[in-house]
């Protein structure tokens, strides 16, 4: 399977949800100095959230002074290995309750993938998986439990879960190398937490036997 094309432009690279905060965060300090009115920051808060890419969130910013909040975030060089692309996947979702689950080291991410934790805890680590799909989707649902995803450096990540009583990480959100897949974590965590993370494929000096040890799901 031949790599996807790397975008010719920057700013055709599509913002996660991280982004978009820090661009309305941006919006409303403007606000507050005066430098646009609060119809102003209604109308381009409407835009920011809807934003799909960086160029959509800096035609709300391009007449304001330069801001390191909604830099671009740099992208990993190198290429995602082609041959890390298809296969079939096996279980498609992992359930928690009073317990633990864990997916980890060689296994097949699904199109669409459920993880559920009540009062207990699942781990996916895919820093060894391979991709069904260019686009897979894991659905996660934490009640008084917790999740933990880890996705490899290099892979696109969009994270767009909420927290009720609880909290939904967005912070690992951000593009990929060329040709990597899209991983978009949505789901919800009441009174429970849902951990997405970034971490290398293989930590330096660690070996595979120590990668989050626990039960199979």
């Amino acid at each position: 399977m031949s790599n996807l094309p790397e975008p010719a432009d920057a700013h055709s690279l599509r913002v996660s949800d991280a982004d978009r905060e820090r661009v309305a965060d941006v919006l409303r300090d403007a606000a507050g100095q005066g430098r646009i009115t609060f119809d102003e920051l209604d109308e381009r808060l409407g835009v920011a959230y809807a934003a799909k890419t960086y160029a959509d969130l800096e035609a709300v910013t391009s007449d304001l002074p330069a801001q390191p909040a909604f830099a671009q975030p740099a992208r990993p060089a190198g290429a995602f290995p082609a041959d890390r692309i298809g296969g079939s996947p096996g279980t498609r979702f992992s359930l928690a309750i009073m317990s633990g689950a864990t997916r980890r080291g060689p296994w097949v991410v699904p199109p669409a993938y459920v993880a559920v934790a009540i009062m207990g805890g699942v781990t996916l680590d895919l820093r060894d998986a391979r991709f069904s799909q260019p686009e897979v989707t894991i659905s996660a649902f934490a009640l008084m439990g917790g999740i933990e995803i880890i996705a490899p450096e290099d892979i696109e990540v969009d994270v767009a879960g909420i927290g009720l009583m609880g909290g939904f990480d967005h912070s690992a959100g951000g593009p990929g190398i060329p040709g990597a897949p899209r991983l978009k974590v949505i789901g919800l965590a009441v009174m429970g937490g849902v951990d997405v993370k970034r971490k290398p494929s293989r930590e330096p000096g660690e070996p595979q036997s120590r990668m989050l040890p626990g039960p199979q799901a």
